[in-house]
């Protein structure tokens, strides 16, 4: 007997409910025949060696240039140090640099699942519900239209500790979670929810069988997104008050007219962001090699 679920994955590879996958695969085809956007072993390594190749390439060349007009063009007042200077104000204060990033990642954490985990929530929960979806888009277009530096100095008064760092961080990723979120739930193959539909299943099954994982591609992009920009409402946050973290030092270092030191911040801080970015990317490809190449969600 087919049940919902065999008719959902039938349908979603497009073959006969219940059939297997190997009834799709062409007869003796082995792992390097299968054709591009497939688990081959042949021409993914090469993309990927290709685009870790240019990458290397452009960071070697941002560096290239960034030294050659500290020591040039903007070499008069110091503003630009070298790359060998922020270079070694890292290694002079690593610790300090270490205990700044750790707290600023621990309130970006927060701040990226609490943000992210009501923005995910909240769309699956009120999808297809017209007049509540819109009211939860005009929230999340206010939450995004609303400058940080107006409502961080309000969640610093009304609240103590780090809540109001964590509140910046989880502001400043909700809107774009969101509205990948309900993209991605539009986005399920009209094809498959009829199977579901036709085998009796109703709006949960849709959503379990089909809805959920078609909306995990747009989903992990705005995920990706999310990471720095979690990075940078904690940072914002510790800007307008807080006793460590990121945002803190690189403030203090300002003042103290340590600028070789401000840089270092400034590059760990882009770093911690970077990484945030690459793993989420790295997770996405891992959980949905199904996705089509090209598409950030599928961590292509």
């Amino acid at each position: 007997m087919t049940t919902v679920r065999d008719a959902a994955f039938g349908a979603g590879t497009g073959g006969s409910p219940g059939a297997s996958a190997d009834v799709d695969s062409p007869e003796g085809a082995g792992p390097d025949d299968v054709p591009s956007g497939g688990r081959g072993r042949g021409l993914p390594v090469v993309v990927d060696l290709r685009a870790w190749s240019a990458a290397a390439v452009g960071v070697v060349g941002l560096f290239a240039l960034w030294w050659l007009l500290a020591v040039t063009l903007l070499d008069n007042g110091g503003v630009v140090p070298t790359p060998w200077e922020v270079v070694r104000a890292l290694w002079d204060d690593h610790q300090l640099m270490w205990t700044s990033a750790r707290s600023t990642v621990g309130i970006a954490l927060k701040g990226w699942l609490i943000g992210n985990g009501l923005a995910i929530g909240l769309a699956v929960l009120f999808f297809g519900v017209p007049i509540v979806e819109r009211v939860l888009l005009q929230i999340g277009v206010a939450s995004y239209c609303l400058p940080v530096i107006a409502i961080g100095p309000i969640l610093t008064t009304v609240f103590d500790g780090r809540t109001p760092q964590i509140a910046l961080a989880g502001i400043s990723v909700f809107f774009t979670t969101l509205v990948g979120t309900l993209l991605g739930l539009r986005a399920a193959d009209p094809a498959s929810l009829d199977v579901v539909r036709a085998s009796g299943g109703g709006a949960f099954a849709q959503m379990r069988y089909v809805r959920l994982r078609a909306a995990l591609p747009s989903t992990f992009t705005a995920l990706q997104i999310a990471a720095p920009a979690a990075v940078l409402g904690a940072i914002i946050g510790e800007f307008l008050g807080a006793d460590r973290g990121l945002g803190v030092a690189m403030v203090h270092s300002q003042q103290a007219l340590e600028v070789p030191r401000t840089w270092a911040f400034a590059v760990v801080a882009a770093t911690v962001a970077g990484l945030g970015y690459a793993l989420i990317s790295l997770v996405a490809r891992l959980l949905t090699p199904w996705a089509p190449r090209g598409d950030p969600g599928g961590g292509r």
